[in-house]
């Protein structure tokens, strides 16, 4: 029995995030939800496509920074907080 390590070939789109203009694809939607939202509240086209412009450089500093920020994001809200043994109950 030989030693040697098994490769296997793996493509380079399994391990990619799905982006639309270089943003994680539930951030520009949220974006474009968002922008459409103020245009309609304020009935102002300007406002809409400052809010578009604003959340679309949010998410794509995110997507840039870490992918799966909105993943952790709203998982840590189902989180339980720690116990902390030195804190003394008031």
């Amino acid at each position: 029995m030989r030693n040697e390590p098994v490769i296997h070939p793996v493509s380079k789109a399994i391990n990619k995030t799905l982006t639309i203009w270089g943003v994680e694809r539930r951030l520009f939607f949220v974006a474009v939800i968002m922008g459409g939202a103020t245009f309609n509240f304020f009935g102002s086209l300007v406002s809409g496509l400052l809010m578009f412009g604003g959340l679309y450089a949010f998410g794509r500093w995110a997507t840039v920074t870490d992918p799966q920020v909105l993943r952790i994001l709203l998982n840590s809200a189902r989180q339980a907080t720690h116990y902390d043994a030195h804190k003394r109950a008031s």
